[in-house]
């Protein structure tokens, strides 16, 4: 009962997400956004339940990964419902390679995490603030670019673009300011990452821009770092809200993906 709670509880906020957006507000969307950035280990689904259930939730962790941390859940706190896939692994068959083992997710089941205001303890390492520059994560980005084999180049002959993407390369213009570059660059590696396969073909240029935008806006979040643009969100809607989840999935890998390469480990 409580996974369909919890998959009811999902579907209603991208419901009234669709609405608000439907109604010309992109303001929720945005949040979603920003907790993207605070939450780029979870699915987009179990980020949707958090922000459902704790708007103001900042970092969250299991009761007992909180025990790990040093820190122990208050008494009468109460936790947030996301869901944890229960994978089944299938019993080798005698001449098969451990390779050809297969695994699947049969089911989820309901599991519980909490915010740290629930919790006391051992003080948190806190990531510090950009405040407006990206200090030695834009090179962390160009090492990400890097290792997927993406060439780098600067040239004025893209102006007036800050950036360009095409297969195999991204090219920025020169002289941009630290936070100008780290965000142009995010938008970039989001255009390599989401634009460059046969998924191109599918999505409009808007919706292409939009969602490197949304991708850079999460990317710059996450250090602290206000990405100084005036994208409007509400271009990911076009009035399927199925479309809007599938959008913002990809969204959230990809800004999943390159904060993981760039962010120090917990």
């Amino acid at each position: 009962m409580k996974v369909e709670q919890a998959k009811q509880i999902a579907s209603n906020a991208i419901d009234e997400l669709s609405q608000a957006l439907e109604r010309g507000h992109s303001e929720t969307l945005r949040n979603y956004l920003a907790a993207m950035a605070r939450f780029h280990r979870y699915s987009l689904h179990n980020l949707i339940l958090i922000v459902s259930q704790r708007p103001d939730a900042t970092r969250v962790a299991g009761f007992h990964t909180w025990k790990q941390l040093g820190r122990n859940v208050q008494k009468g706190a109460k936790g947030i419902m996301i869901l944890a896939p229960v994978v089944l692994r299938k019993n080798r068959e005698e001449g098969t390679s451990e390779a050809d083992e297969s695994k699947a997710a049969v089911y989820f089941r309901a599991v519980y995490v909490f915010d740290q205001m629930d919790t006391e303890g051992k003080p948190l390492s806190e990531l510090g603030s950009a405040q407006g520059d990206p200090a030695g994560y834009t090179e962390r980005l160009k090492q990400f670019i890097a290792g997927r084999g993406i060439k780098l180049e600067y040239s004025n002959t893209i102006y007036p673009a800050q950036g360009q993407c095409s297969p195999g390369k991204i090219v920025l213009v020169p002289g941009q300011s630290a936070a100008e570059e780290y965000a142009t660059l995010a938008h970039e590696a989001a255009h390599s990452l989401l634009h460059m396969q046969e998924r191109r073909a599918e999505t409009t240029k808007r919706v292409r821009e939009t969602e490197a935008e949304a991708v850079a806006f999460v990317v710059c979040e996450a250090i602290g770092l206000k990405a100084e643009n005036s994208a409007d969100y509400i271009h990911l809607y076009s009035g399927d809200k199925e479309t809007l989840a599938e959008s913002l999935e990809h969204v959230q890998r990809a800004s999943s993906e390159i904060l993981a390469a760039i962010l120090p480990a917990d």
